[in-house]
């Protein structure tokens, strides 16, 4: 193998002991397939990793055992140079149907791959597995056993695991395949650099790669999340009516038409996040009592996010995120210089409720009357923070969601994610200040000042990124 281009690992193992969700989690490839159905694998299928058009390492689904006690019985017996024995023993049993498996996930091996050997530590070591790891034993090849812990809380058999691997592998690695963050991922690959001294500088590069791309990752979500918030700042709905009876009637409507169009924004918003992370083919359904799943101008998600009651009572209760709105009148001969609360409508935190007086229009000699209603832009800061609170939520949810996994909901919520101190109820008095100068500078349209202000709110974000997903590279 030529390993200064990129290492090539065969992921080996007893049919249905999650070599595929090792695949697939490790080479974040949500297309390998998955089913419970043992021998689902037959044929080798590789799976690289590329970054930045490159590929770095490449990782080989290869089918389950099927002969172990005569693929090893054959191997013992055999008298040539070790250096060929793996070439002999496919060409030997070429066009064998009974050792179709074995010559298939032989043949990576002959090509000189690295060695991932995954069992299942939910349950006890049985012979058939000691002859498989003898097997590899006598490729000579660098190898590591992952113990795949299928299951929360199914290690009664780790240590008997761990007691028989280490008289055939060179590293021992506990591993959740479907539940793994980039973190357990890479520390994964940092173990594998001690697999042979001659593949180290290949694997460290391959680290590194997997860390820039980590990073680059972060800031693209900072971006994205900026962007949102200068699109949602910018946007408004109106429509202009002559009969003012449908005043009330045609401005619901228009701010049913407002929230409508803000949530598809967000929605845009985390399906390039999604993308960015690599969640392709399949899309998971957030759980329902997700506050990222809940509406974005329900009360409730506004108190979930940890807003004081002074705060929602500013922000108000009807469309909720503070959303400006305004009626402006033309009708002839008439001026109205006064302005006044929408009422219940708008909420107390509706800086832009009001009527305003529109240039009369004339023409030829007649008066022209109408009316103009506007929802927007937002006037109120806390709909921007509860964006930015969601933004942080959803992206915790999609980098602690493994590849592997194709159960259509998070049936449970992610433990090891403390979400709480990374809301923006919690940031410091600088970093909200950064978040206003930001806001005020896309509301005044000053695109000077706009990009150094988004480029200190981006830095803030890329800050809480990094520490939400325990990465300080």
């Amino acid at each position: 193998m030529a390993i200064q281009t990129h290492p090539v690992f065969a992921v080996l193992g007893h049919p249905n002991e999650g070599k595929s969700s090792v695949v697939s989690t490790l080479a974040e490839d949500d297309s390998v397939r998955i089913s419970p159905t043992p021998g689902e694998t037959r044929a080798c299928r590789a799976y690289p990793v590329i970054i930045d058009g490159r590929e770095i390492i490449r990782f080989v689904d290869t089918p389950g055992f099927q002969r172990p006690r005569d693929t090893l019985k054959w191997m013992e017996a055999y008298t040539g140079p070790d250096s060929r024995m793996l070439s002999e023993f496919i060409r030997t049993h070429a066009g064998n149907d009974a050792f179709s498996d074995e010559t298939q996930l032989l043949t990576p091996l002959a090509d000189g791959a690295g060695i991932i050997f995954v069992v299942d530590g939910s349950r006890p070591v049985r012979s058939t597995d000691r002859m498989e790891m003898e097997i590899l034993r006598k490729t000579g090849l660098p190898r590591m056993v992952v113990i795949n812990t299928k299951e929360i809380g199914t290690s009664d058999f780790i240590e008997d695991w761990k007691a028989e691997s280490r008289k055939h592998f060179n590293i021992i690695r506990i591993f959740n395949a479907h539940r793994a963050s980039f973190i357990e991922r890479i520390d994964l690959l940092e173990s594998l650099k001690g697999i042979d001294p001659d593949w180290e500088p290949a694997l460290k590069n391959v680290i590194a790669a997997f860390q820039a791309d980590w990073n680059q990752r972060i800031d693209e979500t900072a971006r994205i999340a900026a962007e949102l918030l200068e699109a949602v700042q910018r946007h408004t709905v109106r429509k202009r009516i002559r009969d003012i009876n449908r005043t009330d009637e045609i401005r619901q409507q228009l701010i049913k038409a407002y929230r409508k169009d803000i949530a598809k924004m967000e929605n845009r918003a985390q399906e390039r996040i999604r993308k960015r992370f690599k969640h392709n083919i399949f899309f998971y359904e957030l759980p329902p009592q997700s506050i990222v799943k809940a509406d974005l101008f329900d009360q409730k998600t506004w108190q979930a996010l940890g807003l004081t009651r002074q705060q929602m009572a500013w922000a108000g209760a009807g469309i909720g995120a503070g959303v400006g709105a305004k009626i402006d009148l033309a009708l002839g001969g008439l001026t109205f210089g006064v302005f006044t609360a929408l009422g219940g409508i708008l909420g107390a935190g509706s800086a832009a409720a009001g009527l305003k007086q529109l240039a009369q229009s004339k023409i030829k000699g007649q008066s022209l009357g109408g009316v103009e209603i506007q929802v927007g832009p937002v006037q109120n800061d806390q709909l921007l923070y509860v964006l930015i609170d969601r933004a942080l939520i959803y992206f915790s949810y999609v980098i602690n969601w493994a590849h592997s996994r194709r159960d259509r909901a998070a049936k449970e919520a992610f433990g090891n994610i403390e979400i709480d101190k990374y809301l923006t109820a919690k940031w410091t008095e600088e970093s909200k200040k950064t978040c206003r100068r930001f806001f005020k500078a896309v509301r005044k349209g000053d695109d000077t000042e706009q990009v150094r202000a988004s480029a200190a709110f981006r830095q803030r974000m890329v800050y809480v990124l990094k520490d939400l997903s325990k990465f300080k590279g």
